[in-house]
């Protein structure tokens, strides 16, 4: 079940692009810009949990001191994306797949990724926003 969401999400961000580069007429590597944007959902999602994390645990751990511990998360998250869906162009399998729904659920499912995709920069601005008040408090 999460599998088949994930693709779908995958999905729904390919179509996204496919569309929009298909009106501004930069309709190539859609299938690697959909990965980079799953990839940068994923580090949005973690970087708001380091600041969730220094927020309410430990208010004195600075995340900026070494960006290698970030690859060590991100790099394995760009490798699995990879290897979902480029490895042998499995995408295109994919896109196949669900291109084959009816329009009203590919409408639906649509409207659920965008609203996830919103809820994921609004926790990414709010932890950001969280984090600021706790440094202007810490700092008085």
């Amino acid at each position: 079940m999460i599998k088949k969401a994930y693709y779908y999400f995958f999905y729904k961000i390919y179509k996204s692009i496919e569309y929009t580069s298909d009106e501004l007429g930069g309709k190539f590597w859609s299938d690697w810009k959909a990965s980079l944007v799953l990839d940068v959902l994923f580090y949005f999602i973690i970087t708001s949990l380091f600041i969730y994390y220094k927020i309410f645990f430990n208010r004195y751990i600075h995340l900026s001191e070494s960006n290698f511990d970030i690859f060590l998360i991100i790099i394995p998250i760009i490798l699995f994306n990879y290897f979902i869906f480029h490895h042998k162009y499995q995408w295109k399998n994919i896109v196949k797949e669900f291109d084959r729904l009816p329009r009203e659920k590919n409408l639906l499912g649509g409207w659920i990724v965008f609203g996830i995709i919103l809820f994921i920069i609004a926790n990414l601005i709010f932890s950001f926003y969280l984090m600021s008040q706790i440094d202007w408090v810490q700092y008085r």
